[in-house]
This record gives structure tokens, sequence and C-alpha cells, in this order.
């Protein structure tokens, strides 16, 4: 018998959002092509759970070929992990694991969810149990140059200060970690990249307001949220090298009618942030921006 492609509130959010068929090309192993691809990449974006069962997400870098595939279910990040980081912390053997390659430079983006298998202080292998490919849409297209420096030590926000929702509201990209049915074979811990023109997302206290356009159908992170509505959000500062993460819940809004909405919006969600955290000067590397992607030309931003 075939196993089914989506998780059951995956095809929950499809129905809702009025899709009458999605097929997909998500595999048990990783194709070669996604073999050399995360070779290739300088950096991963990595999802878990921590010890109360929240997503949380973070970001690894190293020159390439820190990031090797000894064979086509396993994926291994060589690379030392923070002390400081909660997300880097909560990698460990037997957790959920959800990760995401993102090509800034072309816009390929591939995913590889599974399970943590051997760990070490300098190395992190993930048992990979689905490989998949994602559209290019809403990738903002980017150089990135090296930056010497020495990251800054963890701060945690009680409240978002002016740096953090200055950031939140000129963002033109973010990721979002999400995890529902780990009971499933296609269940797990999910990563996933959004993106939009700078002001996409609604920032109002403590809430953000995320339009949701249209993409591949898939409904990853929707499908994981009406499931288990708890999420972590990571924004970077290209400019400054500086790492935001956000945990929070979340609620979807399936009818576009929100006054003031966002042109090419066909459903939001909002995150309601329960904890902060921001890493300054994180980032080895920064980012200047060459192209935003075509699929935004259809896309607007908040008014009002």
């Amino acid at each position: 018998m075939t196993q089914p492609l989506f998780h059951p509130d995956e095809v929950r959010a499809q129905a809702l959002a009025g899709f009458d068929r999605v097929g997909a090309g998500i595999y048990a192993a990783m194709p070669e092509q996604h073999r050399e691809f995360f070779a290739a990449l300088p950096y991963l974006f990595v999802a878990t759970l921590d010890d109360q069962g929240w997503p949380v997400a973070t970001l690894f870098s190293g020159p390439p070929g820190f990031l090797r595939t000894p064979d086509d279910t396993h994926l291994r990040i060589s690379a030392p992990r923070r002390n400081d980081d909660p997300a880097q912390a909560a990698l460990q053997s037997g957790k959920l694991v959800g990760a995401l390659g993102l090509d800034f430079s072309n816009r390929r983006r591939n995913r590889a969810n599974g399970v943590i298998g051997r760990t070490d202080k300098n190395r992190i292998e993930i048992e990979v149990r689905q490989s998949f490919g994602n559209c290019p849409q809403y990738i903002q297209r980017r150089e990135l140059y090296p930056v010497a420096g020495t990251p800054a030590p963890i701060e945690y926000l009680p409240a978002l200060d002016a740096a953090a929702q200055a950031l939140i509201r000129r963002a033109d990209t973010f990721f979002v970690a999400s995890c529902a049915h780990t009971e499933l074979a296609q269940g797990g811990v999910d990563m996933s990249h959004r993106g939009g023109k700078p002001g996409f997302i609604h920032l109002a206290d403590n809430s953000l307001w995320i339009p949701d356009f249209r993409g591949n159908r898939y409904m990853n992170t929707l499908g994981n949220l009406l499931a288990q509505p708890r999420a972590a959000l990571l924004f970077i500062d290209f400019d400054s090298g500086d790492i935001l993460h956000l945990q929070g819940e979340t609620q979807i809004l399936w009818q576009a009618d929100i006054d003031h909405g966002v042109e090419g919006a066909e459903r939001y969600w909002r995150f309601d942030m329960r904890s902060a955290w921001r890493f300054p000067q994180a980032l080895p590397w920064r980012g200047r921006n060459l192209e935003y992607s075509p699929a935004t030309l259809n896309t607007g931003v908040w008014q009002g």
C-alpha cells in the first residue's frame, strides 16, 4: 500500500485553501542533486523542539563542504555549536529535526527532515526521512560576502525593543519552524522560508500578521500549525549579522478579507510572541540585495 505524501492536517489545510489535488516530489532519501546542493552551501537553517515541546530554530555556517552526505539518508553538519544558543543545545540524538538549504545566489532551496543520529560538539548527523525541493518564489537574490568579527553573547528580550521591531518591519525574508504529527512518517519538524516586499509583515505590539501568498500548495507549515499552533520565527539582519529568534502561538485566518491587507495574500496567519532572543553580529557573512523575487511583483505591503 502506497503511503500518503501528506499528514492529515496538511490535507485539511489544502482543502481549506480550496486545493482539489496536490502532488509532490517528496522522497524518503536525498536525490543526488540534493546531495550536491547541500555540499556546496556555506550555511544551513535547522529546527527542532526544546524540552517543553516548543519549536526552536537556528543557523549553522561554515566553508562549503561543512555539510556532507555520506550516503543518501544522512546529512552531516560539521560545525561547532554555540554554547548559549537554546536551539543548538536542543539538537541531541533522537530528536526530530528539520533542515532547510537555501542558496540566495540562485533561489534554489531543498529540505531534509528526519531525526538526529550521532552527535558531538562539532558534528550533528541527520537521518533523513523526507527530502524535497521547493519553488524559488519569494526568495530575494543576494550576494553574500565574508566578514570577520566576534559574535556577541545572547540577549534575552522580555519585549521587542526598537531594533527588533525595526528588523521585523523592514524584513523581506524570514524562516519558520513548526512541528506536527510526530507519530507519522509524514509528520515531524519542518523548517520553511517566507518572503515578500519589505513591509509585508505587520507588527502590532507582540503580534505579527503575516500574509500567505500563492506557493507550491503543499501547505507544510500551515498544516503543521493547524495541528499544533506553536512556532518559532528566525529573522536575519543581512547588514549587521544579527539573528532574532521568536517563539509564539499562531492562528490562521483562511479568508483574506482583512481591512488594509496585503495585495496578493490568499490568507493570513497571526503569530503571538511568547519569548524572544537575539544574537548580535552572529553571522560570519553579510548579504547585499541584488534582486527581489519576480513573484513579489504581484504582492504588496500593509497599508495604514
